[in-house]
């Protein structure tokens, strides 16, 4: 509790000033905002076809035109941004999770520990991670699930080499020293003293883990392994406009332009509490 305290105080502290930061979070609440509200308040549905405007242009009716079964591809494409950013958001905290206490174990444990799961990860990260989402969709299905899974069995991996590295670096600093002579409990020592104190580099690795996330999922979903229909996420109406590229280019550009904002807002936001962290430590030093 203490942790994700610090860490909320944390998020404040660096986004607040910087206008990088501040634009991106800006970008971000308008993305979020039209993800939600478009599904539930915009008249066409993201999946009712008609086959009667099909291939439509832009119009005041269909902002964003109707695609080759006639679907509105305004109400899609947001539809899709929000399966999209589900996914990134709940990769990112399981992704998160897993690297602290992977992270946090190595390096306040050390020795065996250490060397068990650092070399446990280096195994896991010698195969592609998209092999992964690849080979768990064809056993559980194309879902959701299945996706988030795949990009969970080698996502924590990043995680936990910074806060592995983190931890060792505070561990044998004077206030951890003191705090063990006055017999606090390992734990204890970790959970109040140490992670609260990395916070700064997992928020950074956590923001960019997002549109890590999202960005392979639109990859893998372009290359065909993707969510089953009537579902859709922004990778799978790209790919599904490819064959309809030459012909209605805007069929992609619209989808392909929400991915990257998104993307670019998310970056916008990390890179600047980067900065800011970097700032500080040359600060201190």
């Amino acid at each position: 509790m203490n942790a994700g305290r610090h860490m909320r105080h944390q998020l404040k502290k660096y986004i607040g000033g910087s206008r990088m930061a501040e634009a991106g979070c800006i970008i971000m609440g308008i993305w979020i905002l039209l993800a939600a509200a478009v599904p539930l308040l915009w008249p066409w549905s993201y999946s009712e076809q008609n086959a009667q405007i099909c291939n439509q242009a832009s119009s005041l009716i269909h902002w964003f035109g109707t695609d080759r079964f006639g679907r509105d591809l305004f109400a899609r494409v947001w539809y899709g941004a929000g399966i999209s950013l589900v996914i990134g958001i709940a990769s990112a905290l399981i992704n998160g999770l897993l690297g602290v206490l992977c992270g946090a174990a190595a390096g306040y444990a050390g020795k065996w520990a250490d060397m068990l799961l650092m070399r446990a990860a280096d195994i896991i990260s010698s195969i592609p991670s998209m092999l992964y989402v690849i080979l768990l969709t064809l056993v559980m299905g194309a879902g959701i699930p299945s996706i988030i899974a795949g990009l969970c069995v080698s996502g924590w991996i990043d995680m936990a080499r910074i806060v592995r590295v983190e931890i060792r670096r505070m561990r044998d600093m004077d206030y951890a020293h003191a705090a063990r002579m006055e017999g606090t409990a390992p734990m204890r020592i970790l959970l109040r003293h140490l992670l609260p104190n990395a916070a700064g580099p997992i928020l950074v690795n956590l923001i960019f883990l997002i549109p890590q996330a999202v960005f392979t999922e639109a990859f893998l979903s372009f290359l065909g392994v993707g969510l089953e229909a009537p579902a859709a996420s922004l990778g799978t109406i790209i790919q599904e406009a490819r064959s309809q590229m030459m012909l209605y280019p805007s069929q992609m550009v619209y989808p392909l332009a929400v991915l990257c904002v998104m993307i670019l807002a998310l970056n916008m936001v990390g890179t600047a509490v980067e900065d800011r962290i970097g700032d500080r430590r040359e600060e201190t030093e």
